[in-house]
């Protein structure tokens, strides 16, 4: 009997260790309670930044391109592409992608710093490269929206990293995490995860806002995932200041990418998740590499079309 009673408390203390164990790894925040204080630091960094600004000093911005030729005079770190887009036609407003700034590919939403040549980017370019990039770099982040709302606060779900865009592999990129073990997303399963992204063009237009922040502040940010954290001080370091890192709003969504992303979600058509792939990472072990594909809107093509696509889109990205 007192052997049985051993082997019952020895028992007993592995569990309370395994729960112990398991509560260690818990998050202390829900999914909701940091997208919450995301939110709210960044607003404070925004409010903070904008402060510095005490002097309104104009600077000269020369449009090239359709409908004509033309210098605007705007407000140094206040106005934006967008702005400038607002003084010249609407068409700008409603198709353009990007902007280049003297030759860089630039936010929409992202103030001019300086005295400068502006172009407005769409989809329907000769080239349109930088278009494209921006376009699957955004169905990652869009990516990242939709997985930490999903499963609301029942399971913890934390964001990797997805990698640079590459749109000749066929899909856009998501690495992450939630603790759900055995659940393979069924058909259905699948459309309404797809349902989160696809609304983001139908409901409501969200523009994607820029901010650049200190490695310090984004660390505070993101101290809840243990990806980003890691990641935080490399890509800081690798910055033009050596010590900040940018930082992507949509809606209460907030990521980290150098960018740029497109101007608005109202450029959206369809949008779909295409598949799941378990990979495993030496440095950062086990993974959910979730992989996405999407059209803008003036580009629609047939159904028919769209599905050969996203038969493509499910073959695993390497």
């Amino acid at each position: 009997m007192a052997s049985n009673w051993v082997k019952m408390s020895y028992m007993s203390v592995q569990k309370l260790q395994t729960i112990r164990c398991y509560c260690q790894q818990l998050p202390k925040l829900s999914n909701s309670q940091v997208r919450q204080k995301r939110n709210e630091l960044y607003d404070i960094e925004k409010t903070r930044q904008a402060a510095l600004i005490t002097r309104v000093e104009k600077i000269a911005v020369e449009h090239k391109g359709p409908p004509e030729d033309c210098t605007l005079v705007m407000n140094k770190g206040l106005s934006t592409p967008y702005n400038c887009a607002m003084h010249i036609q609407e068409l700008l407003m409603t198709r353009s992608v990007l902007a280049l700034v003297n030759g860089e590919p630039w936010d929409l939403h992202r103030p001019l710093l300086e005295d400068c040549e502006l172009r407005f980017l769409h989809f329907e370019e000769d080239y349109p490269t930088h278009c494209n990039k921006a376009f699957w770099r955004s169905g990652s982040f869009i990516l990242g929206y939709i997985f930490e709302r999903a499963f609301k606060d029942n399971y913890y779900v934390e964001l990797c990293s997805f990698p640079p865009p590459v749109v000749e592999s066929g899909s856009f990129v998501y690495d992450l995490t939630f603790n759900i073990p055995g659940w393979t997303p069924n058909r259905n399963e699948m459309a309404c995860l797809s349902r989160i992204g696809s609304r983001l063009a139908f409901d409501k237009k969200r523009a994607f806002e820029r901010l650049e922040v200190d490695a310090s502040l984004a660390l505070k940010m993101f101290e809840d995932n243990r990806f980003k954290s890691r990641q935080i001080p490399i890509m800081a370091a690798k910055s033009k200041t050596g010590s900040t890192v940018t930082l992507y709003r949509m809606a209460d969504h907030i990521d980290i990418s150098k960018g740029p992303m497109i101007a608005s979600t109202h450029l959206l058509g369809r949008y779909q998740i295409a598949a799941f792939h378990e990979i495993k990472s030496p440095d950062l072990g086990k993974l959910i590499r979730v992989q996405g594909l999407a059209t803008p809107k003036v580009l629609q093509g047939h159904a028919w079309t769209f599905d050969f696509l996203l038969q493509r889109a499910k073959n695993i990205v390497s």
